[in-house]
């Protein structure tokens, strides 16, 4: 895969200006991924691909290493790669810290939501606009999510629970986002404000970025992506539309029970 490379962007410069994926690699691959925590090993040879404006659904049952593979993907620092690559754009995220592939266009969007205390929703906003490269302007985030333009003055860490993952999202889209990686998103939420965070992932869809989503509600996670992604034990059993799955009972039965 490295000789397909033909620069590497020097830490801190723009990663817009640097691109240098050669005609034919993938947007997005991850290959033969084996990251641990501590002694456990966790994520088992993950080899995945992604085209631009592509979303893919990594579902699977609890402790099938969903979370860690988006993480590591992220570089999250825990878990730790010890083997594999991880390309984006043409540029090796496997080489980089994580504020450097966040730099380059990798926003994660933790299930804890991380909404920063003793900051309102704009100041929330602003932060993560600090430095380049800046994505969605503030106006246009309240378009999208006119409930936080409501509560722009509002302490973040007061709102309810699906306010402050609206806010995590758009946090992550005043970066100019290449990879979108959502981790468990209608957690916890009330029924109503999931159709509200499906809305808004909908809207994202449509303006074409690329996502990877990891949700335990593997039916609204389905009808959302384009592809679906299933880990077991750490290790891939499914890589296929999420057609296929959805109307294949016995696989959702056996690797999903839903």
């Amino acid at each position: 895969m490295s000789d397909t490379i033909d620069a590497v962007r020097p830490h801190g410069r723009s990663a817009r200006a640097e691109t240098v994926r050669s005609e034919g690699q993938p947007f997005f691959a991850a290959r033969d991924l084996h990251a641990y925590y501590g002694e456990s090993y966790i994520v088992q040879g993950v080899s995945f691909e992604v085209r631009e404006g592509e979303i893919v659904a990594l579902l699977g049952r609890n402790g099938a290493g969903k979370t860690s593979t988006l993480r590591t993907i992220a570089r999250a620092g825990s878990p730790e790669l010890k083997h594999g690559e991880i390309w984006l754009d043409g540029q090796p995220l496997h080489t980089m810290q994580g504020y450097e592939a966040a730099r380059l266009g990798v926003q994660l969007v933790p299930e804890d939501r991380r909404i920063i205390a003793g900051l309102t929703v704009e100041e929330n906003l602003k932060l993560a606009q600090i430095e380049p490269p800046i994505g969605w302007s503030l106006e246009r985030i309240y378009e999208h999510f006119p409930r936080l333009a409501e509560r722009r003055t509002q302490e973040g860490i007061t709102m309810s629970g699906g306010e402050q993952q609206m806010l995590a999202v758009a946090r992550a889209l005043a970066r100019d986002v290449k990879l979108l990686l959502l981790d468990e998103p209608y957690e916890g939420l009330a029924p109503v404000i999931v159709q509200e965070i499906e809305r808004i992932l909908e809207e994202i869809k449509q303006i074409g970025i690329t996502t990877i989503l990891v949700e335990q509600n593997a039916i609204a996670a389905l009808h959302l992506a384009d592809r679906a992604i299933i880990l077991e034990m750490g290790e891939i059993v499914f890589d296929g539309t999420a057609q296929q799955i959805i109307d294949d009972k016995e696989m959702r039965l056996q690797y999903l029970a839903v």
